[in-house]
């Protein structure tokens, strides 16, 4: 979650959201990460999960995370639950619940919904604060 949380702080110093995300091969060796880039690349479906799951593909040379984990600095929004779904990724670690658009168990707990025929571990409140107080800082400086 440290590298994820300077990824995130990078994207809050380029004007993004400031969101982070790694992803761990299943023996814990990080093999991508990425942070928002939709302010830079002006590209919706720029989210920090979607990134890194571009990344960790390229870098293992398919489509298909089985055994990885995905650690981001928020709670994965509806596109990038459908992503991660769609990447079999195995594990969700998540800093920050968000209520607003959050669908690994605020508004929506996509990722572990019965109904599909893929499911994923969800871990989420990780340095929850950090994580917090990154995302406040960020949206005051803009108020």
């Amino acid at each position: 979650m440290d590298r994820a949380l300077a990824l995130a702080a990078r994207a809050g110093a380029a004007g993004d959201v400031p969101v982070g995300a790694v992803v761990l091969d299943a023996t814990a060796r990080v093999i991508a990460e990425g942070s928002n880039e939709r302010a830079v690349t002006f590209d919706p479906t720029a989210h920090a999960e979607v990134v890194a799951l571009r990344a960790a593909a390229a870098s293992l040379g398919s489509w298909n995370l089985e055994g990885c984990t995905l650690v981001v600095t928020l709670e994965p929004c509806l596109m990038c639950a459908g992503a991660i779904l769609q990447a079999r990724v195995t594990r969700v670690v998540f800093g920050a619940w968000d209520d607003k658009a959050g669908a690994a168990g605020s508004m929506y707990d996509v990722l572990r919904d019965r109904r599909l025929p893929y499911r994923a571990e969800v871990i989420g409140g990780v340095r929850e604060d950090a994580v917090t107080a990154l995302l406040r800082q960020f949206f005051d400086d803009r108020r």
